[in-house]
């Protein structure tokens, strides 16, 4: 079996682990990619339209542990493309924001106004679970042509699209430049084992990671220069990542059964799949605990 395949993924305790040398503590064999180091946002602009987390994940993904948000991989696990690692899960803060000179002040405010988000990704559903508190689904409009996460921001932040669904790096940074906050939509994300990975090492893997987060929650400041290993180099000069807080935390409690049904149908309720084309739906065919 070969070495396993570490990729970080907006968020800091791969970084961290790895600084620390917490993998090779566990004497996991790795290899660790920066794969999302320099992204060229201009072809981001170009594909933009419906590519977003489920589009990724049947296209497959290299690193043997990957992380989407929690529906997101509900769906793709229920259709075959992954395994729901059910030990864990961890929750990013995420917002829809508008400029600062935005006449928008309210989440009412957002009723009938193109918000962009990435298409069957985190921001797709969370901006509908928060706004459905306010106005009915008919009345929340989402525009999925403005791409991934770094170039709806980039859109937004050159006043292109009115309002946009920003979570971890991206959400700190637009609060660092003034943005506005019109809604909090702070999302749960889960992870896929991909390409069979040897179990031993997926645990190996999350007693790193666990050890990280202990260091992220005592002292975040020391780690949050790591989000400039993932952004476009157009904005690491603005950034200040000292002001930044920590962003995604890993939750070490199990995935349950009553939370993937009751995601799983809440998806299906809201048509968000075209048919409603989204696999079994059977946890016990989607998961996989190794505790």
């Amino acid at each position: 079996m070969g070495k396993f395949l570490i990729t970080p993924h907006f968020r800091l305790h791969e970084w961290v682990a790895e600084e620390k040398g917490y993998f090779k503590a566990e004497r996991l064999d790795y290899e660790f990619r920066a794969a999302f180091k320099g992204q060229d946002l201009a072809k981001a602009h170009a594909t933009a339209n419906k590519i977003g987390a489920f589009q990724n994940i049947e296209a497959g993904r290299d690193s043997n542990v990957s992380c989407a948000c929690h529906w997101t991989v509900n769906v793709a696990a229920s259709k075959g493309h992954a395994k729901m690692y059910a030990d864990a899960y961890s929750v990013s803060p995420s917002a829809v924001f508008v400029p600062p000179e935005s006449p928008i002040k309210n989440p009412e405010d957002l009723r009938g106004v193109p918000i962009s988000v990435g298409h069957q990704s985190g921001s797709h559903y969370s901006t509908i679970q928060a706004l459905e508190q306010y106005m009915p689904l008919s009345d929340i409009k989402l525009s999925f042509a403005d791409g991934i996460l770094f170039s709806r921001m980039e859109k937004l932040f050159d006043r292109k699209v009115p309002a946009a669904a920003v979570f971890s790096g991206p959400y700190y940074f637009l609060e660092q430049m003034g943005f506005r906050k019109v809604i909090d939509s702070t999302f749960m994300m889960a992870a896929m084992l991909n390409n069979d990975p040897n179990p031993e090492d997926v645990k190996k893997y999350y007693r790193a990671l666990r050890k990280a987060q202990r260091d992220i929650d005592v002292r975040p400041e020391l780690y949050t220069h790591y989000y400039k290993k993932e952004f476009p180099a157009r904005f690491i000069p603005m950034m200040d990542t000292r002001r930044w807080g920590p962003g995604e935390r890993i939750v070490f409690e199990p995935y349950t059964k009553e939370v993937f049904d009751e995601s799983f149908n809440w998806i299906r309720d809201r048509g968000i799949f075209e048919g409603n084309d989204m696999g079994a739906g059977k946890y016990e065919e989607a998961c996989i605990s190794l505790t």
